[in-house]
């Protein structure tokens, strides 16, 4: 009699997971979520550190987003937005053009935060071919970018670790340095290349305060305002990259609000839907949208599409958590961000530590690298021993958890993340 394999060796049998070894895979399967906790098949619970990679905003199984989700199902799974429409997806939008940055009044739906970017870099070349200036072809990005892994995206990252191996296949942007803390030489580079190529660029492309896959890295406040003002000055589109920040991360609805700009651009996703469905979004303003207007013959319209954009299930799920982020969440998250900074402070402070970076509830402790092993994934391996589910960048742990946290959830985030580095620097 055959015996049916474990779901972890099935696992390894048929699956192939993004970002992982699978040569070094050993699986943990995740049964279910509550609250702010997920739950394996053994019933141990664990902290959502990580928001399950950035997206989750309430907490697992949030009975509005349940009912939404579930009222929903019951009318509309899914139609087609091309040449349809549906009262979730005209509603989220509306919702999302009145918390936008002013200006940006078009909202254009995808599936992930990759699709966001690549839409936008593709809107904005399509945008200068239509008004006549088809030499505006190449776009901006800063050193360290990552925007994404659709090749569009690839095109305007800068992580060589994640490019390098597809260098051939993309069309190359030009680097703008990241800025440190006093950003000047940043901008002036900037101003160089504008005063020199803006006539052939398209747009500038960046994450507004973090720099999230990069491993957390702090902008100062100034800086974004100063890149709008050159931007604006040579006629070339800043695109904002809040797939990471938006959506309360940095404190406030969206990074570009806590710097008062307003892009021409502006690509959401991850907690758009909550973590409930694949959602994204790119916004655009009323004038980039106008050029894309005539006759069908005229052939001006944007050619670009996927089956699921729009999806009314994702839809009627954003919409109640926006209400809900709004009404509850983030009142509830500036409540619990004292202690949670407090926190940071004293992981500051811990043996190996080399420092720690925070914009509201996106975190990142820097860990003293060495050579005979990779201390970040050392580090989240045994959090897990501890109840808390994390995730690193290269040696950066990076604490990203929901904005529902709850001070005894920052007490478990804390100590657990403390315990598997004092482990790891001193095992045994």
């Amino acid at each position: 009699m055959t015996r049916e394999p474990t779901l972890e060796a099935l696992d390894q049998q048929v699956l192939w997971h993004p970002f992982t070894q699978m040569g070094e895979w050993d699986p943990l399967v995740i049964d279910r979520g509550e609250g702010n906790y997920l739950v394996d098949r053994a019933g141990r619970r664990y902290l959502d550190g990580v928001s399950s990679l950035w997206c989750n905003v309430h907490g697992h199984n949030h009975p509005r987003l349940n009912r939404a989700l579930a009222d929903q199902a019951a009318k509309l799974a899914h139609s087609t937005f091309l040449g349809l429409t549906h009262e979730p997806g005209i509603r989220l939008a509306a919702a999302l053009v009145a918390v936008a940055p002013r200006g940006l009044t078009r909202v254009f739906y995808s599936d992930s935060g990759s699709t966001a970017v690549e839409i936008a870099l593709k809107q904005s070349f399509q945008y200068w071919q239509l008004v006549g200036r088809p030499a505006k072809q190449r776009f901006l990005r800063l050193g360290e970018a990552y925007h994404g892994d659709t090749l569009g995206a690839v095109g305007v990252g800068g992580i060589d670790l994640f490019h390098r191996i597809f260098g051939p296949l993309l069309t190359r942007s030009i680097a703008i340095p990241r800025p440190d803390e006093d950003h000047e030489h940043s901008l002036a580079v900037l101003e160089e290349v504008l005063a020199r190529q803006a006539g052939e660029i398209a747009a500038f492309v960046l994450e507004p305060l973090v720099q999230g896959a990069a491993g957390m890295l702090l902008q100062n406040p100034g800086f974004v305002p100063r890149v709008a003002e050159l931007c604006r000055a040579h006629e070339v589109h800043l695109i904002l990259d809040e797939v990471a920040t938006g959506f309360g991360r940095t404190g406030s609805m969206f990074a570009s609000d806590r710097l008062g700009v307003s892009p021409d651009f502006l690509c959401l996703a991850k907690g758009i839907a909550a973590g409930y469905l694949p959602l994204a979004a790119t916004l655009a303003t009323e004038e980039i949208y106008s050029a894309f207007l005539g006759r069908r013959a005229d052939l001006k319209h944007f050619f670009h599409g996927h089956t699921f954009t729009g999806n009314p299930l994702a839809c009627a799920v954003g919409i109640e958590s926006l209400a809900l982020l709004q009404s509850e969440t983030l009142p509830s998250m500036h409540r619990v961000l004292p202690a949670l900074t407090a926190a940071v402070d004293r992981m500051s402070e811990l043996p190996g530590v080399v420092s720690t970076r925070q914009c509201g509830f996106m975190i990142g402790i820097q860990l003293a690298s060495r050579a005979d092993r990779s201390v970040g994934v050392d580090v989240c391996a045994v959090a897990r021993n501890h109840g808390v589910i994390l995730r690193n960048l290269g040696d950066v742990v990076v604490w990203m958890p929901p904005l529902s946290l709850a001070s005894g959830d920052v007490e478990l985030l804390e100590s657990g993340t403390r315990e598997a580095i004092l482990h790891v620097q001193h095992p045994g």
